[in-house]
C-alpha cells in the first residue's frame, strides 16, 4: 500500500477487496491502515465513495455490531440492504445475520496475499 496515497485512497484501495458475500467494519479497515481510532474518518470515505473509479462496494463496510450504519447514503434506504442480499448476505432490521460468518478481516485476509 502507498503510504503518498490520501486516507481515502487507502481506503478504497482495501475496500475493493472485499469479496462478493463478505463485509467488514469501519474500524477493521482503520486498524489494518495504522490509524485505529478513525474508524469515523472511514465512514466519511465510504459516504464519498460513490465518486470513486473503479467503483468501491461500500455496502460491504458496516458498523462493528453489523448494524448498517451507512444505509442512508446510498440514495435509497434500502439500497445497501439490497446489494448485501443479491450476494448472498442475509439482512434483518438493518443488520447482517451471521455478521462473524460474514466477516472479512482485512489485517488477516491481506496479511496473507
Amino acid at each position: 500500500m502507498d503510504k503518498n496515497q490520501s486516507f481515502y485512497e487507502r481506503v478504497y484501495e482495501v475496500v475493493r477487496q472485499i469479496p462478493s458475500g463478505r463485509v467488514t467494519s469501519y474500524g477493521a479497515i482503520a486498524n489494518f491502515l495504522g490509524t485505529g481510532g478513525s474508524s469515523r474518518m472511514v465512514g466519511w470515505a465510504m459516504n464519498a465513495a460513490h465518486t470513486a473509479f473503479p467503483p468501491i462496494p461500500a455496502h460491504r463496510v458496516v458498523n462493528r455490531l453489523g448494524l448498517l450504519t451507512g444505509k442512508f447514503h446510498f440514495g435509497s434506504p434500502n439500497l445497501m440492504q439490497e446489494l448485501l442480499e443479491s450476494e448472498g448476505i442475509k439482512v434483518e432490521d438493518d443488520k447482517v445475520i451471521d455478521f462473524k460468518k460474514c466477516y472479512w478481516d482485512p489485517a488477516v485476509e491481506l496479511s496473507q496475499q
